[in-house]
């Protein structure tokens, strides 16, 4: 039972970090976490070792994953989602535009589409 949150350091990528957690609280879930910047090495990135450093002893975190650079973005999302067995799958969003979303494509609506699990989507307001 794995609440999984798809990070990246950003306001989006912070508060879904928070969502998750407190999800996982609530549902007396591990964390898994999949950040979504590509990086040189395994290191956890300083931003997301804070965010960690407050989570709760009550949870338990899985080992954190890494998107491959070439890997695109709502895929890596999807197939941790189905590596882990996610319960849940938390992810942070941005507004974009008719004109955005027609051309770039939505990671989000991706996500929401094709998840094994049910998907929460955070903007970055969230407390």
């Amino acid at each position: 039972m794995t609440v999984l949150v798809a990070y990246n350091e950003s306001p989006q990528g912070e508060a879904a970090m928070r969502a998750a957690v407190a999800e996982a609280v609530r549902r007396r879930q591990g964390l898994a976490v999949l950040v979504l910047t590509p990086q040189a090495d395994t290191k956890v990135p300083a931003s997301l070792a804070h965010l960690l450093d407050v989570v709760p002893a009550t949870v338990a975190i899985a080992p954190i994953a890494f998107r491959a650079e070439q890997a695109d973005v709502a895929d890596a999302i999807v197939d941790r989602a189905e590596a882990v067995s996610a319960d849940l799958v938390v992810i942070g969003s941005r507004k974009h535009s008719t004109v955005g979303k027609f051309l770039v494509g939505s990671t989000t609506q991706r996500v929401l589409l094709d998840s094994p699990a049910p998907v929460l989507v955070v903007k970055a307001g969230y407390v």
